[in-house]
């Protein structure tokens, strides 16, 4: 579609001329800026000579604003300090310009709550598509919330029971079966290993969601992620070892706007029990707690099971990994008294599977064999999907 198609959309919507600000000290890149904006009908556009102070804004800016459109160059942590003010304040929507594609920069002008990056020179059409996005964003945060999605967590009482590989799995299960929205947050931190297993490259990472959660939103949040070809979208681990404390608080938020895009947000918890006051341990989440059958692992298992028992604790069920039922080390009902409740879902023992899925990043599911039917049996389960049919063992002289 046009942009100028897309004008008559939204101005049809009954959205109105935008009044835009444009701020810059230099008269050719403000009088480029405003070359550009005449591309978009009907704007009332201002000009401002100099970038003011926050303590200024409202002074400076005293009308009412839907776009501001900073120059970052002649000054640009003055204009940080703005864009920051003015998304702060919600005095309007803020975009900012620049002759320069610096990443770091880029990341900083999100943080601070910039919900555009334009490059010199203005390529025509570009911010005309920008304003029809500003506006169609002011519309929908006027618009009633839709219900959040769905939180799905995979947590192991102990590391190296494969939570990893049943967590990523899943999800692209889930992606595929559901056909609707479906993240993937990577939380087992600081080593997180769900983009490597999915072959998936992020430059951004979940520490850059969780370090300035005030700037925390739906477009920032947007601009972190990375889609795997089932659908599935990713919030990945970071590639190097980053150390970062990051505050309830701020998992709180990750995880509240993540809701509100995604109708399923699957979370890598990894054994991080630490974060059992966030929303991950609340009563909106529904815990896979992957287990395997250990004595160290089912000793560890009946103590987080006794936490999540809890009252307004969160709903719960158990899942064995590397399950072979020929092997009977421990017996089946002194497994069920460390669970104290059956195991609803048993992945199979696939070493050789597993190991190509790590080496090769194609996932599980996308083979027929046991361990993809039964980690495909859990997804569908939880939408709604009717369950797969049962493959009949014929008679082989191969085993």
């Amino acid at each position: 579609m046009s942009p100028s198609a897309q004008i008559s959309d939204v101005l049809a919507l009954g959205a109105g001329p935008l009044s835009i600000a444009v701020v810059s000290s230099d008269d050719k890149r403000r009088g480029d800026a405003v070359s550009a904006l005449g591309e978009y009908p009907g704007a009332r556009i201002q000009e401002f000579f100099s970038c003011p102070s926050a303590d200024d804004l409202a002074q400076m800016l005293g009308h009412s604003f839907d776009v501001v459109i900073i120059d970052l160059d002649s000054d640009p942590e003055r204009a940080l300090d703005l864009v920051e003010a003015i998304s702060v304040q919600g005095l309007a929507t803020a975009m900012v310009y620049s002759a320069h594609t610096d990443q770091e920069m880029l990341l900083r002008c999100m943080r601070a709550g910039a919900r555009e990056f334009f490059t010199l020179p203005f390529t025509p059409g570009t911010v005309v598509e920008a304003l029809v996005r500003a506006t169609a964003i002011g519309s929908a945060e006027h618009a009633p919330k839709k219900a959040n999605g769905k939180l799905l967590v995979f947590l192991s009482a102990k590391g190296g029971s494969g939570v990893t590989t049943v967590a990523c799995n899943y999800a692209v299960a889930l992606a595929q079966d559901s056909g609707q929205k479906t993240l993937l947050i990577d939380l087992n931190l600081p080593l997180g290993d769900a983009a490597m297993y999915l072959g998936i490259k992020s430059q951004y990472s979940t520490l850059n969601a969780l370090e300035n959660p005030s700037r925390l939103d739906a477009n920032f949040l947007a601009d972190l992620l990375v889609q795997h070809r089932s659908g599935l979208f990713v919030l990945a681990a970071p590639s190097e070892l980053q150390t970062m404390q990051a505050s309830d608080d701020a998992i709180d938020k990750l995880l509240e706007v993540a809701g509100q895009e995604f109708d399923y947000v699957v979370v890598d918890a990894g054994s991080r029990l630490e974060l059992q006051h966030t929303r991950l341990f609340d009563d909106s989440a529904y815990i896979y707690l992957v287990t395997q059958i250990g004595v160290p692992e089912l000793r560890n298992s009946n103590r987080l099971i006794a936490r999540l028992s809890a009252a307004g604790g969160p709903k719960f069920t158990i899942v064995i990994n590397r399950y072979d039922s020929r092997i009977h080390e421990i017996a089946e009902e002194d497994i069920q008294k460390a669970l104290t409740k059956p195991a609803e879902w048993k992945i199979p023992n696939n070493y050789a599977a597993v190991r190509r899925m790590q080496n090769t990043a194609v996932p599980l599911t996308e083979e027929d064999t046991e361990i993809a039917r039964a980690i495909r049996q859990m997804s569908r389960s939880m939408c709604g999907q009717p369950a797969l049919q049962e493959k009949k063992k014929g008679f082989s002289f191969f085993r």
